[in-house]
């Protein structure tokens, strides 16, 4: 059976992946969403697509019968699962043939295999794979699994059995609070899980976390390719992912190479698949657990090895034998993946949601961005907060390093809180670069203060205001000026800017001179001298910014009180007042007349200057005296414009 139309079971950047890869095949790529995902970026790139239900997970992706009943009414003859939701899911698989459809990935049977921990490392104890020491017996009670941590000793680790992502995990230092530990990890394994089963094992202090890569076919060959580190995480969750590793010499790389392939082989593995170790200061490693899917960090492994594993899952789910050999797969060059997320490491890498209002993802030699979204996309509360992941290769670990390094500095997102300030402090941290890399790497060197929200930074104001000043005034009060009132977070900025020869001068929360140049959404500032550069929009709501790394939202607040501006105009007369132009400009609207009666705000006069309409509006409740200006006329600086008497007067 050949692959003609793919159903792609999942949705973000993998489905994305996983569409052009099924296209560049001349197989049609079809889709499934959620009511929530209704316009989501991963649609634009099927033939086709159904809903699979509301937007909670469990009520769409994860509904296995919906997902399997969109794949017979697209007349679907394959199902790829990505990875997450459905993707380890044994019944899933099985749904799926007894459907009649490929499945590509795993069988079921191997997935139950290694989708245990338990069964897994019992497996592969059998086929000579090192495992660390620990328990995984299937008497379960905490009496019995008390008696295997005294023996074991600590630090020591409870691993839930079916799970993953460090959910039903807990490190033990001291007996003294197994117990405790141990009602812990089982409650939340059964919660996520379904299945409170753990196993004990030692725990090792600052491992590094290495990868294996495997591709087996339906006609008995396996092969491994490479290897990937993954050792950077944050609370279980990788976060950084490069191949090669920088610690592993070809000797340790085809020694634990060769225990990936025993491992698959000894479930009678096919497909694409990851085998995960846990390598010791020592270089002793030790089987942690296999993923029976595409890893989210499989293009470092395509980059370096020159594969598309992708491909290779389609061709052999077809039945057709690998054409590699594993004498001829050898690494070239170096490749870091990093993952963008919506979270906001001031607020503890709290998740976020919103509207991308700015998307710039970096391009260039060696640079690959799998991307889940787009400019304008909502990002949802409903599922992983992951956006993109953006992967540099190099042809060694410091061209890799660099070209990653520049490509996030070129990465622009505004609208969403995003991590990619963390990730541009990562790209430079002096023990990344030297390759002093443990899974325990965040924990010393990530200090909790890091990211903590700090006052705005005076050059992101300066550029706020630039945008304002260089796109649209948003409104005009008397002859001040410009005023702007900004508010980010809980402060409200007010500035007032003036013309001063070809820029302005500011006063209020940002005082000095301006220079202003704009190209497209760039702004160029000299503030005082000082030059500040920046990326952003404005519109009717406010400013979105993209500076030094992170991005503000700044929004229009109420114009500043006229009590406040301490900025008269000429007077006329006891309780009058005479508004003159701030600039040169020309007259487009003149919106009173003499004896009318005007409020607070109201609109007097449109003066059309730099291109740009600027209002000229009632500083509070008055008569208009007489309209100095009539529309089309040019007038100068300073030129009266209305005259106003007090309505108090």
């Amino acid at each position: 059976m050949s692959v003609r139309r793919l159903l792609i079971a999942n949705r973000g950047e993998i489905a994305v992946r996983v569409a052009r890869a099924a296209r560049e095949l001349g197989i049609a790529p079809l889709g499934i969403y959620s009511e929530a995902d209704a316009a989501a970026y991963h649609l634009r790139f099927m033939d086709d697509a159904l809903c699979v239900g509301p937007a909670p997970a469990a009520d769409s992706y994860l509904n296995s019968e919906a997902v399997v009943a969109a794949g017979r009414t697209l007349r679907a003859d394959a199902v790829h699962p990505g990875y997450g939701f459905l993707s380890e899911r044994p019944h899933f698989a099985q749904a799926v043939a007894d459907a009649g459809m490929l499945f590509v990935g795993p069988t079921p049977r191997a997935m139950r295999a290694m989708g245990s921990k338990i069964e897994a490392k019992r497996l592969v104890r059998a086929r000579g794979v090192p495992v660390l020491p620990g328990y995984d017996g299937d008497e379960q009670s905490p009496a019995q699994l008390r008696v295997q941590a005294q023996l074991i000793g600590t630090p020591l680790l409870i691993k839930a059995s079916a799970g993953g992502g460090g959910r039903g995990m807990r490190v033990v230092d001291d007996l003294a609070q197994f117990d405790a530990a141990l009602e812990s990890a089982k409650r939340e394994a059964l919660a996520a899980f379904g299945d409170d089963t753990v196993l004990l094992e030692r725990y090792l202090h600052d491992p590094r976390h290495i990868e294996i890569q495997i591709i087996a076919d339906e006609h008995g060959k396996t092969l491994y390719l490479g290897e990937r580190e993954c050792s950077i995480q944050r609370r279980h969750q990788k976060v950084l992912e490069e191949s090669p590793s920088p610690v592993l010499s070809p000797e340790l790389r085809a020694a634990i190479g060769g225990s990936a392939v025993a491992a698959a082989e000894s479930a009678g593995y096919t497909n694409a698949g990851t085998v995960e170790f846990m390598l010791d200061e020592d270089g002793r490693y030790y089987f942690l657990e296999m993923n029976a899917r595409l890893q989210v960090e499989h293009p470092v492994t395509e980059l370096t090895y020159g594969v598309d594993l992708v491909h290779l899952q389609i061709a052999v789910a077809n039945g057709e034998p690998l054409r590699l050999s594993q004498e001829t797969i050898a690494p070239r060059g170096h490749a870091i993946e990093v993952r963008l997320y919506a979270e906001d490491p001031a607020s503890g890498f709290l998740p976020a949601s919103g509207t991308l209002a700015r998307w710039r993802m970096p391009e260039g030699p060696g640079i690959r961005v799998d991307a889940g979204a787009a400019e304008g996309d909502e990002v949802s509360i409903f599922y992983d907060p992951m956006l993109a992941k953006i992967v540099a290769w190099g042809v060694d670990r410091g061209a890799a390093i660099a070209r990653l390094t520049a490509a996030l500095d070129a990465t622009e997102v505004a609208g969403v809180k995003t991590n990619l300030p963390f990730l541009r402090w990562l790209a430079r941290d002096e023990w990344f670069r030297q390759g002093r890399t443990t899974t325990g790497f965040l924990t010393e060197r990530l200090h909790p203060e890091q990211f903590a929200l700090e006052s705005l930074p005076e050059g992101a104001l300066a550029a706020a205001a630039a945008l304002v000043l260089a796109e649209r005034p948003p409104f005009r009060i008397a002859e001040i000026g410009v005023p702007l009132a900004l508010r980010h977070g809980d402060r409200t900025y007010r500035i007032y800017a003036d013309r001063d020869g070809d820029g302005w001068r500011a006063r209020g929360d940002l005082t000095g001179t301006l220079q202003i140049a704009r190209n497209g959404d760039l702004i160029d500032v000299r503030h005082d001298g000082r030059r500040t550069s920046a990326t952003g929009s404005v519109d009717a709501e406010g400013v979105m910014l993209a500076f030094d790394g992170a991005s503000y939202d700044f929004v229009f607040a109420a114009p500043p009180s006229p009590a406040d501006l301490h900025h008269g105009g000429a007077s006329a007369g006891e309780g009058q007042r005479t508004l003159s132009a701030p600039m040169p400009g020309k007259i487009l609207k003149v919106a009173v007349s003499a004896g009318a009666t005007v409020e607070e705000r109201q609109l007097l006069v449109v003066l059309e200057a730099m291109k740009m309409e600027h209002r000229i509006e009632a500083p509070g409740a008055a008569r208009v005296v007489a309209v100095k200006v009539r529309e089309g006329e040019l007038v100068t600086a300073g030129a009266p414009l209305v005259e106003l008497e007090n309505a108090r007067s």
